[in-house]
């Protein structure tokens, strides 16, 4: 990953047809000129990236008029619809579709206690050792453990574990679920901007993984040990309200969902 290739289309595995398929990205023109232009790059540093552009980008998906977006939206991206739970009346507006719920059973969850579960919908980017994150580097900037977790005792924990990052892009469904069963521990809050987490962006500053707005939660879990998830805020998609209590939490149980806001 390095400046050359920051201009490059977004390829993705698909798992289910097993081919190689360029990604529709939601607003690409604009996050190409905000992110690679130095016009654009001014623009993110002085307004965008700040919670408050993100705060009223929220009230107006929470406004009843965005709800004409869906329809408009759901055919555009080839949205499933089935796998939803609909509200009686339908959504309120454009932001409660985003955070829509699923259906029971639409997402199967791996019954063996050995098996650890994707915690979202998205494009799943794994390295068997966080140590070998180094090669997901640009400009010689390289994978910060302890910027991440925000507390280098607690990243030293981690050296040498594994790491996902799951993507999830505006089309996805919007809730994120525990990957293992076990113990799981207050969100803590670690403050920060809100830029996007495109690979348009990451692949020009890769810093924004540790520098943007995200929680952070231990579990305990008695198959895989202290596991470490964190949510990871974005521009327009700021909010991220937790809905686990903590304590003992199942696989698959859902944690909470990203919303428009700040």
């Amino acid at each position: 990953m390095n400046e050359m290739d920051a201009d490059a289309p977004i390829r993705v595995f698909n798992r289910a047809s097993g081919s190689i398929e360029t990604e529709a990205v939601y607003g690409e023109s604009f996050l190409r000129w905000a992110y690679g232009s130095p016009l654009g790059r001014l623009t993110v540093a002085l307004a965008i990236q700040r919670p408050v552009f993100s705060w009223l980008y929220g009230i107006l998906m929470n406004r009843s008029n965005s709800r004409q977006k869906i329809p408009l939206f759901i055919d555009k991206y080839g949205i499933e619809m089935d796998d939803f739970v609909c509200p009686e009346g339908g959504f309120p507006h454009f932001n409660g579709f985003f955070y829509r719920r699923l259906r029971r059973g639409a997402r199967p969850v791996a019954e063996d206690s050995q098996v650890a579960v994707f915690p979202a919908d998205g494009r799943h980017l794994a390295f068997p050792s966080v140590s070998g994150a180094d090669a997901f580097s640009i400009k010689g900037q390289a994978f910060d453990l302890s910027g991440l977790v925000g507390d280098a005792d607690l990243a030293r924990t981690f050296e040498g574990g594994s790491l996902l990052i799951s993507r999830l892009c505006p089309v996805d469904y919007h809730r994120y679920h525990f990957p293992v069963a076990g113990d799981a521990g207050d969100s803590v809050l670690l403050p920060g901007s809100l830029r996007s987490v495109s690979p348009l962006a990451l692949r020009r500053n890769l810093s924004i993984l540790w520098e943007n707005r995200r929680e952070r939660t231990l579990v305990d879990s008695p198959e895989f040990g202290k596991v470490l998830f964190f949510e990871i805020g974005a521009t327009c998609v700021g909010h991220i309200g937790q809905t686990y209590q903590p304590g003992r939490v199942e696989k698959g149980s859902e944690k909470g969902f990203f919303a428009f806001g700040g």
